[in-house]
């Protein structure tokens, strides 16, 4: 399992930590409630995943000396900026048409209902 989620440098797990999913994360959840934000479909995140991943794969490789070509580091990662990016969408999404559309809609935890629906 250690080979699958970060690499056998002595910094390994700090790093996949540190780096995966602490900055990516941040950075997916930026980057998902941006595009909520703009009105920009929810498919466009899988795109903009890619160009962070590959962001992240570089600090791996740059600073810590990790495999920079690796697809199962790079599936790992961008897997997790996939769901983080979703998730801050959804978020911004729900937050956008319970405020703008406040006299239809209400907050449902990461989605809306229609006013007066249980």
């Amino acid at each position: 399992m250690a080979g699958v989620l970060w690499s056998d440098t002595p910094y390994g797990l700090l790093t996949f930590v540190l780096l995966t999913l602490v900055l990516g994360g941040a950075g997916a959840w930026a980057a998902g409630r941006a595009l909520a934000q703009t009105w920009r479909p929810m498919a466009m995140i899988a795109l903009y995943m890619l160009f962070l991943t590959a962001g992240v794969r570089f600090l791996h490789y740059a600073l810590y000396g990790e495999p920079l070509l690796s697809l199962q580091f790079f599936l790992v990662a961008y897997v997790w900026d996939l769901m983080v990016a979703a998730l801050g969408y959804r978020s911004m999404r729900a937050a956008q048409m319970a405020t703008q559309y406040s006299w239809a809609y209400e907050r449902a935890g990461l989605n809306w209902r229609a006013k007066g629906k249980a």
